[in-house]
């Protein structure tokens, strides 16, 4: 497969057969998985607990601030690993010291609008 479109039709190809065996995996597992429903396999499972009530539950928008908050901290992480890589580099010392000073300048306003906000509090 020479030529300009021989590199995207191997690609296709691959994907082909990748989704193949991805139905074929599922469509044996439907053929061979025991099937006998009960009552009891049906109702809801969480922690253990029988389910009582309906299912609406109301939760507290608390929760989801702290949700965020973590995903704030957890991406602050993600970004911290790859710079301390590149900080130890010869010639990007400064450039990527400040850099990274206005990124957490940046995570330090957002904290600090949530303590404002009084976000933080768990009441």
């Amino acid at each position: 497969m020479d030529g300009y479109f021989g590199s995207y039709a191997v690609v296709a190809v691959l994907l082909a057969i990748g989704a193949a065996i991805f139905a074929g995996a599922l469509l044996i597992n439907r053929l061979l998985r025991p099937d006998r429903p009960t009552e009891a396999k049906l109702t809801s499972y969480e922690c253990g607990v029988d389910p009582v009530g309906d299912g609406w539950a109301q939760s507290q928008v608390r929760y989801y601030v702290f949700t965020y908050l973590y995903v704030v901290f957890a991406v602050d992480a993600v970004f911290l690993f790859p710079w301390a890589t590149v900080f130890a580099a010869p010639g990007f010392g400064m450039t990527t010291l400040v850099e990274m000073f206005v990124f957490l300048a940046f995570i330090a306003l957002g904290i600090v609008y949530a303590w404002r906000k009084r976000v933080l509090s768990w009441t």
